[in-house]
């Protein structure tokens, strides 16, 4: 049984009144649904108190929920709309520049040259790479940072991008086509200096 059928048993469980379902849920998604949210919200016990109200908003439109999305892509939407309610009614806007660790940075393409040139030599090497998909990110216009953050580093499908996001999936594919061009010629000029040229 994969991931979107264990959580169409456990929806539905949940939609019969099981709060233990439910539970589970929220358990699950949790921790990576406010690794999402803390790139619109720079507080983190904000970002708490935002993924604790979009679990609860969830719960109570969980009769509504139908499955004709994936829960988690479903859950994403709520929360993204109560980050940015909160953000509106504390007269904020949403962070401009999203943190990338370096792990999340290998999810990008050219992960593998981050891998093959962290040796402790290199380890300089490795966090300039990881400082510039950062700047490269943080730099791009928000519909692009939105649909490569979704992408490489949530992981998520083009099919739900364009749900989340609420646009055909040729947009999606074209934002981030142009989101990995331009991290991919910030990149060239440090990734050039090694013996990768993949990029």
């Amino acid at each position: 049984m994969g991931d979107r059928e264990i959580d169409q048993v456990l929806v539905e469980r949940a939609q019969r009144g099981d709060k233990h379902a439910f539970g589970l849920l929220v358990e699950k998604y949790q921790r990576k649904l406010g690794r999402l949210l803390s790139r619109m919200i720079r507080d983190q016990a904000e970002v708490e108190d935002v993924v604790q109200e979009s679990f609860i908003k969830a719960y109570r439109a969980l009769p509504n929920f139908r499955n004709d999305s994936a829960f988690y892509t479903w859950l994403y939407r709520i929360g993204i709309n109560t980050a940015k309610n909160h953000l509106v009614a504390m007269g904020r806007r949403p962070r401009a520049v999203p943190e990338i660790e370096v792990e999340d940075a290998e999810n990008f393409e050219g992960g593998d040259e981050l891998r093959t040139i962290a040796t402790p030599e290199t380890e300089l090497m490795s966090k300039q790479v990881a400082q510039a998909v950062n700047d490269a990110v943080g730099s791009l216009p928000e519909e692009l940072r939105a649909a490569i953050s979704l992408r490489e580093i949530e992981g998520l499908s083009y099919e739900e991008i364009a749900t989340l996001m609420n646009c055909p999936i040729g947009t999606v594919r074209s934002r981030i086509f142009r989101a990995r061009e331009t991290i991919a010629e910030k990149l060239r000029p440090l990734l050039d200096t090694s013996e990768h040229r993949r990029w």
